[in-house]
Formats: structure tokens, sequence, C-alpha cells
């Protein structure tokens, strides 16, 4: 095998790991917004949300990733699922939930950014509500908007739901986008890998021959 293999192979995989996690970055159309709206309308009432918001943010799509920034309280006590009579904690619904949730968000280019657990109360506060008592956080990146109502209107995501019902206590949500960060994303983390294992496949022909 000559030693440039390794190097291509690696660049084809990086370039196909690319169109993957970053997608071709198309804004969504007038249309897709009025049939995810027209599908999840009325469900957006139900729980106390502004359609309106909704429709502002997806109008204004740029093709690009954001990040959603997940504020959560779990329900204290344990809950009775009102179809099965199955009893579980709030966090116990929450994992079920959550572990579902993030195998779809997977397979649609995102993935969790950072997730913790509360350890203190509000440490420094200004014109804010008092704490309700969160109990987790979670950043959770999303390839594009369209990517985000494509993973709302799935029905495994659906099915998946009613767990998150039962264990939340109380919650709010909003979209973010990136103005610098000091990790690693995983563009850079892939391209590092595909280039050690590159260059290791690289010193073992060399060895060999």
């Amino acid at each position: 095998m000559a030693v440039w293999v390794p190097w291509a192979v690696a660049a084809l995989l990086y370039l196909a790991f690319r169109l993957f996690y970053d997608g071709l970055r198309r804004p969504l159309s007038q249309t897709e917004i009025d049939a995810f709206l027209a599908q999840v309308g009325d469900r957006l009432h139900e729980s106390g949300n502004d359609p309106a918001v909704m429709r502002a943010f997806l109008e204004a799509d740029d093709g690009h990733e954001f990040v959603m920034l997940n504020m959560v309280r779990a329900h204290p006590g344990d809950i009775s699922h009102p179809d099965t009579g199955e009893v579980a904690s709030g966090m116990t619904w929450l994992r079920r939930y959550s572990d579902r949730f993030t195998g779809q968000l997977f397979r649609r280019g995102g993935h969790p950014v950072f997730v913790g657990r509360k350890v203190a109360g509000y440490i420094d506060a200004w014109n804010t509500p008092a704490d309700p008592g969160w109990t987790l956080f979670g950043t959770m990146r999303y390839r594009s908007r369209r990517d985000m109502i494509r993973l709302a209107s799935a029905p495994e995501f659906r099915a998946a739901h009613p767990a998150k019902m039962l264990g939340l206590d109380a919650t709010f949500s909003f979209p973010t986008q990136r103005m610098f960060a000091f990790y690693a994303s995983p563009r850079v983390t892939v391209a590092l890998v595909l280039a050690l294992l590159a260059a290791l496949t690289h010193i073992a022909l060399l060895s060999a021959g």
C-alpha cells in the first residue's frame, strides 16, 4: 500500500463527516414552516407556548447550527403513568425520554454539548424571579432548524414525549448561537483523530517497507 493512501482515506472520511455534521445549510422554506406549525400548533397552545415565537425563529432561519439551552425542574415525587399505571420517579421518566431523544438527535447531526445538575441556589441574580428549584440544565446542538422540526415531527419523538411530560415539573428553553468557545468542537476532534490514525498507519507502512 502506498503511504499516501491512509491520508487520502482520512481526508475522504473527514469530508463525509463534515457533510453529515454540517448538512447542506439550506434555510427553511415558508411551506415547510407552515406545514410544521399546522402540525404542532395545538400542542404549543396546550403547553402555554406562543406559536408566534416559534414562527419568528423558523422564519429567521439561516440554515446554520444552533444550541438550545434547557432549564429543567424534575418532578420531586413518584408519578404514575395515566395509561399503564406504572409508577416511577420524575428523574426516571426524564431519563427514559432523554435516552430516546438523544438517539434521534444524533441521527440528525446533533448532540449534547453540556449537561449538568444544579448544586446550589442562585449565587448572582438581578431583577429575575425567585429560583424555582431547577434540577438540571442542558445545552443541545442542532445541525439546523430543519433538523429540529423534523425531530419534533418524528413518530419516535412523539412516542417519547409523554415520558418528558411525566418527569417535568417546570422547564424553559431558548435557542442560542455561539459567539466564542474554549473547547474543541467535533469538527476539530474528528480531524485530529483521523490525522492521528493516518499518521500511525503511515509509520507502520514505512516500518513494514
